[in-house]
């Protein structure tokens, strides 16, 4: 470890070593202090000393940033220590990321399906027409075509 490493204490870092270590920018950590989600030591010249703790709450912030939380809701659950608390906090994002991954699921459906699709015209595929289908949604009777009498799946016809 370098000596600017270790100068403010021993076995805190500098702010260019924790961004280093995190692969962050040293503004970043400034911002996320500014927020109040860090809360770093100061050596005798006013220059930040980053300690066990803080490397703990730096891959805290970047894991719960990973899981798509953003850093106000970091904030909000850094604050409290109540289970029910922290269960309204997490709720809505728990929601959002459910219906995130349904969109991706269904996403993903609809490529496999071009891909697997043995039609030359993909707009032919039978899984295709049922995307459309499905995103235009249930005719209105002024869409539908009038209906001959002597159309076969005409129920008033008698046999």
């Amino acid at each position: 470890m370098k000596s600017s490493e270790v100068g403010g204490g021993a076995g805190t870092l500098s702010i260019g070593a924790l961004a280093a270590r995190f692969g962050l920018a040293t503004h970043v950590l400034r911002h996320w202090e500014a927020m109040g989600l860090l809360h770093p030591g100061r050596d005798a010249g006013g220059r930040r000393r980053y300690g066990a703790d803080d490397l703990n709450r730096v891959a805290t912030i970047l894991v719960l940033k990973e899981a798509g939380l953003g850093l106000n809701t970091i904030g909000s659950l850094s604050a409290t220590v109540d289970r029910a608390t922290r269960h309204e906090i997490l709720r809505p994002a728990a929601e959002e990321l459910r219906s995130r991954i349904a969109a991706a699921q269904a996403s993903l459906e609809l490529i496999e399906g071009g891909l697997n699709c043995e039609y030359e015209d993909v707009t032919q595929c039978p899984n295709y027409r049922r995307h459309l289908a499905e995103r235009i949604g249930p005719r209105s009777p002024a869409d539908q075509p009038p209906q001959d009498a002597s159309c076969a799946g005409n129920s008033s016809r008698s046999s």
